[in-house]
């Protein structure tokens, strides 16, 4: 291909969303407010957790990073798509858009090892419940965490280091509300099928065989509780049915934008809503409705920090 043609990309256009001003302005208060209430909502859970005496088990410790994973991830796509609804020119300079995939794959990467740990800890709490607290110490829990920002930092980088040095030259339009791995490749003048390969092998794959996995421990959980005691199947499918919601509700739109990146599903911009917008905020939700335990220590730090100030 002869790079002479065109000129040296040096912003990216991001299509967004397309419509009438009134539709745009609507699309603005909506992801607004979905947006506000990601960020109070982890908020919350991250401050509930830190200051109450009551949540001091290692789930609420992973619920906690869990949540501080959401916002990030919400916050490094989000407030641009919301800002280019109202802009004329809905651009982002090449290293905004470099730098917007390798922090929303690090904090994706970092979230995916996050939920293959409250898997764990949900496999020690129902099935070895009498060493729950030796086998979950501050240790290794911290251990965990730390390792969920490694794989998350290894993952996006091993396919940065891929994608900084293509050549960009004239085509600059992502049909998408913010940057991605297979959307940006489509624009690069060179020769990518490898690299689109190793996008799929890395983000599809992997997020396809970790969703099986997960629901492979919990499937072995409940099945385990079945055994030792009918009883216990009830409370274990009341613990685990956040827990499998919030996977699901993860895994699935990452599967069916990576795992076939380059067809179809690669400019399905729904799916990259409920990705980015959708699923951070569903998380405190899901968690926070359903435990009665976070809703106490909700309402008994609100009454003590904010009734008596």
């Amino acid at each position: 291909m002869d790079y002479k043609n065109g000129s040296t990309v040096t912003e990216f256009i991001l299509v967004g969303f397309s419509g009438e001003w009134k539709l745009q302005i609507f699309f603005f208060v909506v992801f607004s407010l979905l947006y506000g209430a990601t960020v109070v909502g982890n908020t919350l859970i991250m401050i509930t957790v830190t200051f109450s005496s009551t949540l001091n088990s290692p789930m609420y410790f992973l619920l906690g990073n869990l949540s501080f994973l959401d916002m990030c991830l919400s916050t490094v796509t989000t407030p641009k798509m919301i800002t280019n609804l109202l802009a004329e020119h809905k651009t982002i300079s090449v290293g905004g858009c470099m730098a917007q995939m390798f922090f929303m794959h690090f904090f994706g990467g970092a979230e995916m090892t996050l939920l293959i740990v409250m898997a764990f800890d949900r496999y020690v709490a129902i099935c070895k419940p009498l060493h729950y607290r030796t086998i979950m110490s501050h240790k290794l829990l911290n251990g965990f965490v730390i390792l969920s920002w490694i794989i998350g930092f290894i993952h996006t980088m091993s396919q940065m280091m891929l994608l900084v040095n293509l050549p960009f030259y004239g085509n600059n339009v992502v049909n998408s509300i913010f940057c991605d791995f297979p959307l940006v490749i489509k624009l690069a003048c060179a020769e990518t099928y490898t690299l689109e390969l190793f996008v799929i092998a890395d983000s599809g794959l992997l997020s396809f065989i970790c969703f099986i996995l997960l629901l492979v421990s919990y499937t072995v959980i409940l099945v385990t509780v079945k055994q030792k005691s009918s009883g216990g199947l009830s409370k274990a499918l009341s613990t685990l049915s956040a827990h499998i919601m919030v996977v699901t509700l993860y895994f699935g739109p990452c599967i069916f934008i990576y795992i076939w990146p380059f067809g179809s599903f690669a400019s399905n911009k729904m799916l990259a809503v409920f990705y980015t917008v959708i699923t951070p905020m569903l998380n405190p939700c899901i968690y926070t409705l359903r435990n009665q335990k976070m809703q106490t220590s909700m309402r008994k730090l609100w009454f003590q920090h904010f009734i008596f100030t």
